[in-house]
């Protein structure tokens, strides 16, 4: 697979997830203050709670409903609940594109 324009990068306010749906794959889409683009799965491991409702906080977001945060990197959580890590995809940037394979896991 190839990757897929997910958004445009004027889409993603900073600190502020952004939704996406790519071959059925939920995925969230973070801009962070240090404007890096993210993406990672957008379905806490905890619950069956949207990501990209929750919070951005430095380089982790998240989630609303019982407040375990992930790694924007890693995808790892930094604290219970959750004890699964999400997926994180590569994100590629061209021109005002962001482009994501859902297909495709970033390496640590």
């Amino acid at each position: 697979m190839t990757a897929t324009r997910a958004c445009a990068l004027s889409d993603l306010e900073q600190d502020s997830p952004l939704r996406v749906v790519i071959d059925g794959v939920p995925i969230a889409v973070v801009r962070d203050s240090n404007d890096e683009v993210h993406a990672i799965g957008d379905t806490c491991t905890h619950g069956d709670i949207s990501l990209s409702e929750g919070f951005v906080e430095g380089d982790t977001l998240e989630c609303w409903a019982h407040g375990s945060a992930f790694s924007l990197r890693t995808g790892k959580p930094l604290n219970l609940p959750a004890y699964e890590p999400v997926p994180v995809y590569a994100v590629q940037i061209d021109g005002d594109d962001v482009l994501i394979d859902p297909h495709l896991k970033k390496e640590d």
